[in-house]
C-alpha cells in the first residue's frame, strides 16, 4: 500500500517555484499555523511550513509529488528510486534503533531488523518509516504486527525495563554507554539469526567505538556503521517502530502495576504531576521500579514528596 505521508525539506527556490504552482485555481487554499501556504487538492493537503518543510498527506501523496513536485520543483525523482540513490539501503544489512530514551516512565528498547532487497520492497509497501515520524501509537502498534509478520522472525527486541536501566546508569554513569550495550547486545542477538549480516547501521549517537567495545565475540565481524538520519534507512525505520511498539506496550504494563489510568511520556510537566502523584501514594521505592532515575524530573519529584536521592534503592 502507498505510504500517505511525506515531509520534504525544500531549498529556498524551491519554496518558491511551489508557492507559484500552490496559487493555482485548482487548489484550495486552507488555514494551517506556521505555514507560508496550505491547500487542498485532489486526494491530498499539501503544507509548506517556514522551515521549508513541505508535508504532503493523503492517498494521493504520492501520486502529486510524482508528477507535480519532483517534475516542476525539486527537478530530481527520489520516490520510489530509493535504491538508485542509497545503494547499501536494499543490501543485506541489520539496523538498529532505540525508544524510551527521553522518557522518564518506562523502559529503555532496542531493536535491531535484518534486511534485504525483497524485504525491503515490502517494508516500503507496508509504510514503514521513522516512528517519530508517526504521530498516533495505534498506527505504531499497527506497523509493528505487520512489519513482524514479513520479517520472519529476523529480528530481535532488547528491552531494558527501569530497575535494570538504573542499575546499568549507576555503574555507568553515562546514557550513552548505557545505550551503546543495548545496541551491541541487539546486534548480538539477531547475528545468532542471521550470523552471515555483513553489516549493522544506528543512528549517531556517541562514538562508533562505543558500540564496537561493547560487542562480543560474535559481533566483531561485523562492519559497524553509524549517521545521522539513519531512520531513512529501512532497516532502522522497521526497528524504530518495532521498539516504540515494544515500549508503549510496557507502558501499559506499568499502568497495571502502579494502578495508573495512563503513563504519559516524555518528561513534561504532566509527567512530573503523574510522578509527584505516584511517589505521595506509593512512596520514593516506586520511582525505581517505573522510572529512569538519572532525570532531573526525579529529583524535583522527590523534593515535592519531601525525599531525597539517598531515599532511593537502586
Amino acid at each position: 500500500m502507498k505510504q500517505n505521508s511525506h515531509t520534504i525539506k525544500l531549498t529556498a527556490e524551491q519554496q518558491e517555484k511551489l508557492i507559484v504552482i500552490l496559487q493555482d485555481s485548482k487548489y484550495t487554499p486552507v488555514e494551517v499555523p506556521h505555514t507560508r501556504i496550505a491547500v487542498s487538492a485532489e486526494n491530498c493537503r499539501i503544507n509548506l511550513y517556514n522551515s521549508g518543510k513541505c508535508l504532503i498527506q493523503g492517498k494521493g501523496a504520492e501520486d502529486w509529488i510524482t508528477f507535480t513536485l519532483e517534475p516542476e520543483v525539486t527537478g530530481e525523482a527520489r520516490l520510489g528510486y530509493e535504491a538508485v540513490h542509497d545503494p547499501e539501503s536494499v543490501q543485506p544489512h541489520m539496523g538498529i534503533d532505540e525508544s524510551g530514551k527521553g522518557d522518564l516512565f518506562g523502559p529503555l528498547v532496542i531493536s535491531a531488523v535484518y534486511t534485504d532487497a525483497k524485504t525491503v520492497e515490502i517494508l516500503q509497501e507496508i509504510g514503514a518509516k521513522d516512528s517519530k515520524r508517526i504521530s498516533s501509537d495505534r498506527v505504531a502498534l499497527q506497523l509493528a504486527s505487520a512489519i513482524r509478520k514479513q520479517l520472519d522472525g529476523k529480528y530481535t527486541i532488547v528491552t531494558l525495563g527501569p530497575e535494570a536501566y538504573n542499575r546499568m546508569y549507576a555503574s555507568m554513569k553515562n546514557v550513552n554507554r548505557v545505550l551503546a550495550w543495548g545496541h551491541a547486545r541487539a546486534i548480538e542477538n539477531l547475528l545468532e539469526k542471521v550470523p552471515d549480516c555483513p553489516r549493522a547501521l544506528s543512528d549517531k549517537f556517541g562514538p562508533t567505538h562505543r558500540i564496537e567495545t561493547a560487542l562480543m565475540k560474535n559481533g566483531k565481524k561485523i562492519q559497524m556503521d553509524q549517521r545521522t538520519k539513519a531512520e531513512s534507512d529501512p532497516a532502522v525505520a522497521a526497528a524504530s517502530i518495532l521498539a516504540r511498539a515494544a515500549f508503549l506496550n510496557a507502558l501499559r504494563g506499568i499502568e497495571k502495576t502502579c494502578g495508573i489510568e495512563t503513563v504519559p511520556k516524555g518528561c513534561s510537566a504532566k509527567v512530573k504531576q503523574i510522578a509527584t502523584e505516584l511517589v505521595a501514594a506509593q512512596g520514593p521505592g516506586i520511582l525505581t521500579k517505573a522510572c529512569k532515575l538519572h532525570f532531573k524530573t526525579t529529583e524535583e519529584v522527590l523534593k515535592a514528596n519531601g525525599y531525597t536521592r539517598a531515599d532511593l534503592t537502586v
